[in-house]
């Protein structure tokens, strides 16, 4: 009876032995509609025993809930806002995973005619020049952050663009949503663009310019401000990404052939 009574025992604790740790993980929509995130988390799980809890908001909102203690780190795209959240401590470090690029698409015919563009600042004057509808997602995202930049590059304060110009506040899937509507312009990640399923009559029309590179780093939270914070489990989730297993899983992610990003972390 009291082996009966152990085994049972036994048998009931095994979940709790067996159940994999959570990491909670503040990552951009970009990252999350590319769908690399359903394709990590598996794998993640399987070689290391951690599970991903995504909190998946715009890069601005990432960092804040890094601040705020409220995960344990930081994936997002916007180096500028990165380096600074390093700087302020907020993060131990940052580690460039991985890169893919922006690209500009917009209604079959491009009215603005920017597919003939030699730079991506030269397409957003043709945009403002055509007065073409622009979706802009507005949400201090990283690729909002890139969209600004790319404005002010261009030497366009987006306050003059007028109704042509519609801030829609939202993630890139949803932006998307509304440009198709729209038959607009719209700044995206090639991943999501590739994968987004509510093309309608948008095509990529401008691709290739440098300043279109688009790096994804982790920030591991600083435990010196949140001492809660699992140090020694994101050190190994980094470690996997930066290693041979988070190459062959990032760039074995490609749509029609075609890889959507490429691995660039440094061994250390």
């Amino acid at each position: 009876m009291k082996f009966k009574l152990l085994s049972v025992l036994a048998f009931a604790l095994l979940p709790l032995v067996a159940q994999a740790e959570t990491l909670r993980l503040s990552v951009t929509t970009s990252f999350d509609n590319s769908g690399l995130a359903d394709v990590l988390r598996p794998e993640i799980k399987k070689d290391l025993d951690i599970e991903l809890e995504l909190l998946v908001v715009g890069t601005g909102q990432a960092l804040k809930l890094g601040e705020a203690g409220d995960v344990d780190a930081v994936l997002v795209h916007a180096r500028a806002a990165e380096e600074a959240f390093v700087a302020a401590g907020h993060a131990t470090h940052r580690r460039e995973i991985m890169y893919n690029d922006f690209v500009i698409v917009g209604p079959s015919q491009d009215p603005a005619g920017i597919a003939k563009a030699n730079s991506a600042a030269q397409a957003l004057q043709m945009i403002d020049t055509a007065d073409a509808a622009f979706v802009s997602r507005g949400d201090d995202s990283g690729t909002h952050k890139m969209e600004l930049a790319l404005w002010e590059g261009a030497g366009i304060a987006t306050h003059t663009l007028g109704a042509p110009y519609r801030s829609v506040g939202a993630g890139m899937g949803a932006a998307l949503n509304t440009a198709s509507g729209l038959d607009a312009y719209i700044l995206t990640d090639r991943p999501t663009w590739l994968t987004f399923g509510n093309k309608g009559n948008l095509v990529m029309l401008f691709s290739g310019d440098p300043v279109l590179f688009n790096p994804y780093s982790l920030l591991p939270v600083n435990p010196a401000r949140h001492s809660h914070v699992k140090v020694e489990a994101v050190a190994r989730l980094e470690d996997w990404l930066a290693g041979p297993r988070g190459k062959e899983v990032i760039e074995g992610y490609t749509h029609e052939g075609e890889p959507l990003f490429v691995h660039s972390a440094v061994a250390e």
